[in-house]
This record gives C-alpha cells, sequence and structure tokens, in this order.
C-alpha cells in the first residue's frame, strides 16, 4: 500500500508560495507578503480589515482624536495668517509699499485691514457708502481674527499660538480644537463690536486670550498645577489694560468666551460626550450672535 504525498500548504493569497505560517485569527495560511505582526502571532489582510472595523480609535481624556498630537491644525491656521498678511500687504499696492508703512509690514491701515476688520460703521470716503458689521458685514467678525497690523503683530500672535495651540490640538483632538480657537476669536470680535464699535480691530489675539483661558481651564479639570499658564494670563492682561491701541474688549471677550468654550469641552459627561460639547458650544455661538443682532439693530432704532 503506498503512503499518500505530503503535501505542503501555500499561501491562501498566492498559491505559488510554500508557507507553515497561519493567521492567528482565521486559521488560514499565509505568507511573508502577506503577514502582519499581531500581540501574538500573524493575521492576515482581511483579519486586520476587520479588526480595525471593530476597534475603537484611541481618544484624548476629552473624547477627541489623538491625530492632534501631530500639531496639523495649529500650522494650518499660522498658515492662513501668514498668507493673510502677504496678501494684506499686497492690497496696499506698490505705491503703499514704497511709503514709510511699506504697505503695513510696519504696522500701518491697508485697505484689507479696512474692509476685513471688525467695525459698527465706516465710510471710505466723503458721501461713499457705509460699511462695516452694523451695514450687513458680518464677515468682519471671522476675518478680523486672521488680520493684522504690521509683522510684529503677526509674529507675536503667532508665537503664542504655536506654543499654545499644539498643547491644546493635542489635548482635545483637531475637530474640538479648532472649534475651540474660532469660537474664542468670535467671541473676542463680537466684544469689539459691543463695547468699541468705532475703531477698527484686527488680530488673531482674541483667539489666543481664549487660548490661554482654555488652558487653565484644562488643567483644572485635570487637577493640575495652573502655574505655567496662570502668570502668562496676568501678564497679558496687565499689557492689555496699560499699553494703548490695544483692543481691551476683544483680548477680554477671547478670554472669557474660550474659558466658556473650553469648560464645555472639559466638563462634558462622558455620557453622549460630544452631544453634550455640541450642544454647549452652539449655545455660546447663539448668544453670541444674538448680541450681535441685538447691537445691530440699536443703530436703526
Amino acid at each position: 500500500m503506498s503512503e499518500s504525498p505530503v503535501t505542503v500548504p501555500v499561501c491562501y493569497r498566492h498559491p505559488s508560495k510554500e508557507t507553515y505560517i497561519k493567521c492567528t485569527r482565521c486559521d488560514r495560511p499565509i505568507c511573508p507578503d502577506c503577514m502582519n505582526e499581531a500581540s501574538v502571532g500573524h493575521q492576515c489582510p482581511e483579519c486586520v480589515a476587520e479588526g480595525r472595523k471593530t476597534q475603537r480609535s484611541a481618544r484624548t481624556a476629552f473624547g477627541g482624536s489623538v491625530a492632534g498630537r501631530v500639531g496639523t491644525v495649529t500650522r494650518w491656521l499660522i498658515g492662513i495668517n501668514v498668507a493673510a498678511m502677504i496678501l494684506s500687504v499686497v492690497s496696499g499696492g506698490m505705491g503703499a509699499l514704497a511709503g514709510g508703512g511699506w504697505g503695513g509690514l510696519l504696522g500701518n491701515q491697508t485697505p484689507l485691514t479696512l474692509r476685513g476688520g471688525v467695525i459698527a460703521l465706516i465710510s471710505y470716503g466723503p458721501g461713499g457708502d457705509v460699511h462695516g458689521v452694523a451695514a450687513g458685514e458680518w464677515w468682519r467678525l471671522i476675518t478680523a481674527m486672521f488680520l493684522h497690523y504690521g509683522v510684529l503683530h503677526l509674529l507675536m500672535n503667532m508665537y503664542a499660538l504655536w506654543i499654545l495651540g499644539r498643547e491644546l490640538e493635542a489635548s482635545l483632538g483637531r475637530i474640538r480644537y479648532i472649534g475651540l480657537y474660532l469660537l474664542a476669536g468670535l467671541g473676542g470680535n463680537v466684544a469689539s463690536y459691543l463695547f468699541d464699535p468705532q475703531s477698527i480691530s484686527v488680530g488673531a489675539s482674541t483667539a489666543v486670550f481664549g487660548l490661554m483661558a482654555a488652558i487653565f481651564v484644562i488643567l483644572k479639570r485635570l487637577n493640575r498645577s495652573v502655574a505655567p499658564i496662570a502668570p502668562i494670563i496676568v501678564i497679558n492682561l496687565v499689557f492689555t489694560f496699560v499699553i494703548s491701541n490695544v483692543s481691551v474688549a476683544g483680548h477680554l471677550g477671547g478670554l472669557i468666551v474660550g474659558a466658556l468654550a473650553a469648560g464645555v469641552l472639559a466638563y462634558a459627561p462622558k455620557q453622549r460626550r460630544t452631544m453634550f460639547q455640541a450642544i454647549g458650544c452652539g449655545i455660546i455661538v447663539a448668544v453670541l450672535v444674538g448680541a450681535v443682532i441685538v447691537r445691530t439693530l440699536g443703530y436703526y432704532t
């Protein structure tokens, strides 16, 4: 009686390749080109893909994605601010570049800051059309947080954003972080519109003050020392009240709204946390929009 020939197992995806290695999940033979390292043994591509569908992605303490640790959003925000500075300078034309203010590089007003800054009502010339937030140009409440008066103004805010932003992006995740940034910037610009309506206000400092307040709130939530951020907040508040040509309302508004938004993100209950965070931030937006509407109606009654 003849013996049966010994069959060498082959990879189920590459029948021409012999192998004695099996997937630890489905027990099918796999070759070195198909195997994926697992905590125990190796897995085939199909089992790896199936595992990814059922495995929850890692989250931060506040429900955000850990992808924020890379700091991508902070880099993009800095890039947008720098691009806006370049456009602001270009908007002045070659004549402005040849002038003493170097087209806004040294802090002068430019056509872009004039048309994108927060102000209630303004006319660009005698008998000209009226512009401003109260005239329906609501976009100023957003664009103002990306415009600056000169390179020094830009560099100071971008340095603060680089230090504070990466920390918050890593803690909150990308989406929650950008939401916080925009809310704080909007809050500061709304405050400028409400309490200092006839001064053109621009700058990312409204959002930056909100980020400072957010770090304070998050450190408290995590029961960590606030010693690293408290002196920075105090020093910046002193500068806000001492230095001239600074939007006090904008800084304080950004600080307060940033603290409120951070409180919503940090103290939302774990059960349905995303829903509570979205509703809480939505309420803040609704209050800000309502305040703008009421203030605007006051110009026409």
